[in-house]
């Protein structure tokens, strides 16, 4: 077991997936926005621009759904996009039986308002505790309150009817049928529960499973809510767009927060050792980089002392 103190950062951790430097932006697009953040974070400091730029990215994607729920509507009446949902529902109805109602009744409470919060709850505490950071509650909430704003805009510009009662089984919904909430909060929470996950895996095996994992509790929950007839399949596919969306967006902006967090760190680093650097970051003596580093990667000669190497680096997984 690794001591305590000679544990690596949270940072250090979080920067790889893989070989994948998350730190470093290949496009200028990437760029662009690392420089905007960093920026922010020269005035605000690192945390408060993380938060803002998750408040400001809720927003957007919210205003967003709205925009997309009148395209919808618009499509769906002129070239009818929802031709497959009346027959979907009824190649469901033919499925049913007591005991499958009762195991699908039971699955897509996980996904409502009670079950999705006591699930969110426990991974949170879980991560929180074995992280002994804040990230992971600052990123569930996040999610979780951009997806519920993203849930009521849809709902509201649409208005759309669900299925009918005949067609659906008890307990029976009568809240507006687009988007999907069920859907789009499973795929966001499961999305970043996988991520926080991900980022502490050197397995690739093990990355592949927990990915796989959450995809399918995402994907069984949208079929779920068609197979108890309480939503249109296009209600659940819309929600699974906009749900990638808005996950895609909040794992960027929590990139852009480890980019900004390193450069800073990096910064210091120099300060302190009047040292440049090269590379994807800045470079330290190897003699000035932490015992975990050096333990990952051991001394052959003495040759190495004056090697400068990325500061926080870990070697790529096997």
């Amino acid at each position: 077991m690794t001591p305590e103190r000679h544990k690596p950062p949270e940072l250090a951790e979080d920067r790889f997936v893989g070989s994948k430097d998350l730190t470093r932006w290949k496009t200028p697009v990437g760029r662009f926005f690392a420089r905007a953040m960093e920026r922010a974070s020269r005035l605000l400091g690192p945390h408060t621009a993380l938060m803002l730029t998750l408040a400001a990215g809720a927003i957007i994607a919210t205003a967003l759904t709205a925009l997309s729920a009148e395209v919808y509507e618009a499509v769906a009446e002129s070239d009818g996009v929802a031709v497959l949902d009346q027959p979907l529902l009824d190649t469901a109805v033919t499925l049913r039986s007591p005991e499958a109602n009762a195991a699908m009744t039971a699955f897509t409470n996980l996904g409502g308002g009670v079950g999705m919060t006591v699930l969110a709850a426990l991974a949170l505490l879980a991560l929180t505790l074995q992280r002994k950071s804040w990230t992971p509650l600052v990123l569930t909430a996040a999610a979780a309150g951009g997806s519920l704003l993203m849930t009521i805009a849809g709902k509201e510009v649409i208005g759309r009817t669900r299925p009918p009662l005949s067609s659906a089984v008890a307990p029976f919904e009568h809240s507006p049928s687009f988007p999907s909430g069920h859907s789009l909060n499973s795929i966001v929470i499961a999305g970043v529960v996988a991520y926080l996950l991900v980022l502490r895996h050197s397995s690739k095996h093990a990355r592949v499973l927990t990915i796989a994992g959450a995809a399918l509790f995402a994907v069984a929950m949208g079929l779920s809510r068609v197979f108890l007839g309480h939503h249109w399949f296009t209600d659940v596919l819309v929600a699974w767009t906009l749900g990638i969306a808005w996950l895609a967006t909040v794992i960027t902006i929590h990139r852009l927060f480890l980019t900004v967090r390193y450069r800073r760190a990096g910064g210091r680093r120099q300060a302190r050792t009047g040292r440049g650097g090269t590379g994807s970051g800045p470079g330290v003596p190897w003699k000035h980089q932490p015992a975990y580093v050096r333990r990952a990667r051991p001394l052959e000669d003495s040759s190495h002392d004056n090697t400068s190497i990325s500061a926080g680096e870990r070697p790529p997984a096997q």
